[in-house]
């Protein structure tokens, strides 16, 4: 292993002979949610259950009009945010897309931030990570996960980040830039396509990426490589804008979520004393644009900060007003982000009582968010409903299996009401579901000594841990063989 490889790359799954055939979807997959679970335990990872519900949402309505890119496999995407100011997207194998906050924050409108966000559908849809494994053999995925693995790091501290590629970068870089060039073009391709259908201005993507490459100027050379090595070659963009001319300009309304979602990372990117006072300051500015969705958003950000520095009756106050600013909007009625906020603030402020009888009527109006859900067992946690906490949770986690957030809850209430045994069964389901099968029977071992296992408890302790034993057996097999 070269030096500067982080532990947590080394432990990537077999890939068998690359050389002869590309990695399949199943493996690609594989590859992708182990990159992801170290992606996830990162403090610039934005687990941010409003910001990871629109861009789901968002990049669905995309992937609507362009269901074979999910490819045979049938990749369920994950769309997800990270803290960092620099202007950059980026694929990862399997389906998941990751978006820093600095990009959602430059977009100016829905279809700029589409275009980027379709462009990278276009790389997952045409395999080009897998292509690329395929011809530079395991060895490639090394510099891979160094550099996905490195581009979280770079925001905090560039010269760790750099400890963590060094090893990476050399090995098959050249190969990766130059099969890249080929896959831009077809990824621009293949985005053009999605906006299209989805009935985004197809100039966007023009105008984004001569922006984003104005910006890219005064990066420092030690950046992520792979993360930001789309390169804007000057015959790349002459081929988009071929593919543009002559098509009508389409004026897409901006939903009122995107806005929200906007003023929420910028609150989001820099929770520092500093960072908030500026964040505020920018959106005192936004107020003199004096246009309803500006003031809106604004409030809302002002809002979202109030809580943050734990003012509740200011956080409330600045919400209503947003509520009023948003009133008369097209999707005022419809905004998760704006309601949730609501509940949010009521949660933050002990109002227990309000905030279930709020998240109960947004659950009605929003039956398929998740982040209202979430809320709604939070309040039922809180307002002392245990018993309608713990039935709501068991369904929920019997709808998302592979949900560990809600595995958390349900642990939440349990513990509330005294329930050991069972609170430690379930987060071993959240540690199981997020890789860390030793943590997860270490917690069934607690859950066995508790004074309150029954004995079915201890009959589904007994089962678990044999699957989850020889999950991690499995696990350390295939170690050996790489």
């Amino acid at each position: 292993m070269p030096a500067g490889l982080p532990a947590h790359a080394q432990n990537l799954p077999s890939l068998g002979d690359t050389e002869r055939e590309e990695l399949s979807p199943t493996m690609e997959r594989r590859l992708g949610e182990q990159i992801m679970r170290d992606i996830r335990r990162d403090r610039d990872y934005l687990d941010d259950e409003a910001v990871l519900e629109y861009l789901n949402n968002f990049g669905a309505s995309l992937l609507s009009v362009a269901p074979e890119a999910r490819g045979e496999a049938g990749y369920d995407f994950f769309f997800f945010a990270v803290r960092d100011s620099m202007l950059n997207a980026f694929a990862l194998p399997g389906g998941f897309i990751g978006v820093h906050s600095g990009l959602v924050l430059a977009a100016q409108n829905e279809s700029e931030l589409a275009s980027v966000v379709a462009h990278e559908i276009g790389h997952v849809s045409q395999r080009h990570i897998a292509r690329m494994l395929g011809r530079q053999r395991q060895d490639a995925l090394i510099p891979l996960a160094a550099m996905v693995l490195g581009a979280l790091a770079a925001s905090s501290s560039p010269d760790a980040a750099g400890a963590l590629m060094m090893g990476g970068q050399g090995l098959a870089l050249q190969r990766q830039l130059g099969f890249s060039r080929d896959a831009e073009r077809e990824a621009d391709r293949v985005g053009l396509e999605i906006l299209r259908g989805a009935g985004y201005d197809t100039s966007g993507m023009i105008s984004f990426f001569n922006r984003v490459q104005t910006a890219s100027r005064g990066y420092s050379d030690t950046a992520p490589a792979y993360l930001r090595s789309h390169p804007l070659t000057t015959e790349r963009m002459a081929d988009i804008e071929a593919r543009t001319r002559g098509q009508r300009y389409r004026q897409r309304a901006d939903s009122l979520d995107f806005h929200l979602v906007r003023a929420r990372l910028r609150v989001l990117q820099d929770l520092s004393t500093r960072g908030l006072t500026d964040a505020a300051e920018a959106f005192e500015n936004q107020l003199q644009q004096k246009t309803r969705t500006q003031i809106a958003s604004a409030k809302y950000g002002l809002a979202y900060i109030a809580m943050h520095r734990g003012a509740p009756d200011k956080a409330r106050s600045l919400f209503q007003e947003a509520q009023a600013a948003a009133q008369g909007g097209a999707t005022a009625s419809q905004s998760v982000l704006l309601t949730s906020l609501g509940i949010e603030i009521r949660l933050a402020a002990n109002q227990a009582q309000e905030a279930l009888k709020e998240a109960d009527a947004a659950r009605a109006k929003f039956p398929l968010s998740r982040s209202i859900a979430r809320q709604y067992a939070d309040a039922l946690i809180a307002s002392g409903r245990l018993d309608d906490a713990v039935a709501y949770l068991r369904d929920q986690t019997q709808l998302y299996r592979s949900d560990p957030k809600l595995q958390n809850q349900l642990a939440r209430a349990y513990a509330a009401q005294g329930k050991q045994a069972l609170q430690h069964l379930a987060l071993a389901e959240a540690y199981a579901i997020n890789g860390s099968v030793p943590a997860a029977i270490e917690q069934l071992n607690i859950a066995r000594r508790a004074p309150d296992a029954s004995y079915y408890d201890q009959a589904v302790i007994d089962a678990r841990e044999r699957e989850f034993k020889k999950r991690f057996e499995e696990e350390m097999k295939e170690a050996k063989e790489r």
